[in-house]
């Protein structure tokens, strides 16, 4: 399979993630509409995230990317599983999960911090940073997780909450802020590009309240 082809599953995946990961967010939680939106989330974000890491990786290089689709596809598989589980349940695949969760993103970024231009592979330190951190910061709550064996009530909804809210905020930030030589002309570099991201995090922090804070979660 060649670079085209590889490319059309990015693009497909992310364009289909994109649409349902916003109907899962309209829909209630724990709904019909939003777990089968959810399982469309699930599997276009796992081709986005893997065909562009490998792209990345082996086709065109550029581990900044590679980066970002490892920690988007360690986020969306660990997410997904969190409610896949029952109560109280783990399983062998996350701990395979957590060799996903690596801190290669704060080595990087230490090396572009001290590089003479500042850059490593054309990045600054700040991406890198960013995703090196999300990384360890999420694998230290998995490592929590399955040292209790695993999580109950709303814990659990938060938990898958977060990490797919998370992810979908990577891949919006990518399409709408990464890609905006594709937009007209005359929103490229407006404050209308943010708007999608700002909507994603305002949503999640409801959500996260809601679950945490209300009765309708605790046992659910």
């Amino acid at each position: 399979m060649g670079y085209s082809a590889f490319l059309t599953l990015h693009i497909c995946g992310a364009i289909i993630g994109l649409l349902s990961g916003t109907a899962a967010l309209i829909f209630r939680k724990g709904s019909r509409p939003h777990r089968a939106a959810g399982d469309v989330f699930f599997i276009s974000m796992l081709i986005m995230s893997a065909s562009g890491a490998f792209i990345a990786a082996f086709l065109k290089p550029n581990m900044g990317n590679v980066f970002g689709g490892v920690v988007t596809f360690y986020l969306v598989a660990t997410g997904w599983l969190t409610v896949l589980r029952k109560e109280g349940e783990t399983g062998i695949t996350e701990f395979g999960l957590l060799l996903a969760a690596g801190g290669g993103g704060i080595l990087y970024g230490w090396e572009a911090a001290h590089s003479a231009t500042g850059l490593k592979e054309g990045y600054p330190a700040a991406p890198f940073l960013v995703f090196g951190a999300l990384s360890l910061w999420s694998a230290t709550f998995d490592v929590r997780m399955l040292v209790h064996g695993g999580l109950s009530g709303a814990p659990r909804i938060a938990r898958h909450v977060w990490r797919m809210c998370v992810a979908f905020l990577i891949a919006a930030f990518s399409f709408f802020l990464g890609k905006q030589q594709h937009f007209p002309a005359a929103i490229r570099g407006s404050q209308v590009l943010n708007w999608p991201m700002i909507l994603i995090l305002i949503v999640m922090i409801y959500w996260l309240i809601r679950v945490r804070i209300t009765t309708a979660y605790k046992k659910a």
